[in-house]
């Protein structure tokens, strides 16, 4: 089985919905998607809302580890996605020898505000976090008590592990961000992110691979209708 957690936030509710179709629909073996509500995790996630996180899971992606009680493999996405390739192909890049992987972008957004205007933060180590493949027994440094009062910096730039050496590498396809990385084929790319704002809101409707995501959006909302009788 496939852990896959993706984080939740009631603004972007659609685009939680969407991504988890699109990982269904071409997944080639069993895959188990849990939302990282905070509504769900009033009794482990008690650190207060920082002004500068953009959404409602900037600290509670870190928890996936202890939500999988350190043991096994799991995936965390940001819900601004689109994958678009079979998630076994990400899956299958696991190597032990690491405590998480993921694309290292050098990413230094030069915009102010993002989406619904909220604050566009700059750090080392920019969107490493939004798609990680947890080694959850190496990532045991990750209590409920070192996610609600550790900085957002020690977070997101992986301090909790002794060292970068834990730190494994997966092919930037599999976290294009759309607006900033080159617009490449459809064909090349495994999953979008969509890091300034996704095509769900008016002012991004027309934002690079929209498209694709509207798509996406009504192969979800399928629903065969039976042919009226003569």
């Amino acid at each position: 089985m496939i852990r896959i957690f993706i984080g939740f936030d009631p603004r972007e509710t659609v685009a939680y919905h969407v991504l988890s179709h699109s990982i269904h629909a071409r997944a080639t073996e069993p895959v188990s998607i849990a939302p990282l509500m905070l509504s769900q995790l009033t009794n482990i996630m008690t650190r207060a809302r920082n002004p500068l996180q953009s959404t409602d899971f900037s600290f509670s992606r870190f928890i996936t580890p202890y939500l999988c009680e350190f043991e096994g493999w799991a995936i965390f996405m940001d819900c601004d996605m689109l994958v678009l390739d079979d998630i076994q192909k990400l899956w299958a890049l696991r190597d032990d020898k690491y405590a998480v992987m993921c694309v290292k972008h050098e990413h230094e957004p030069k915009e102010e505000t993002k989406f619904l205007g909220t604050t566009q933060t700059r750090y080392e180590k920019k969107n490493w976090s939004s798609v990680m493949l947890f080694n959850c027994a190496k990532c045991t440094a990750l209590t409920v008590d070192y996610v609600n009062n550790a900085s957002g910096l020690d977070l997101h730039r992986f301090n909790w592990l002794d060292d970068d050496t834990l730190i494994g590498e997966i092919p930037h396809r599999w976290n294009l961000l759309v607006g900033y990385d080159r617009t490449l084929p459809t064909s090349e790319v495994s999953n979008l992110h969509y890091t300034i704002g996704g095509p769900y809101f008016k002012e991004y409707e027309k934002t690079d691979y929209a498209v694709e995501w509207f798509d996406e959006r009504d192969a979800m909302l399928r629903c065969d209708q039976m042919e009226p009788l003569d």
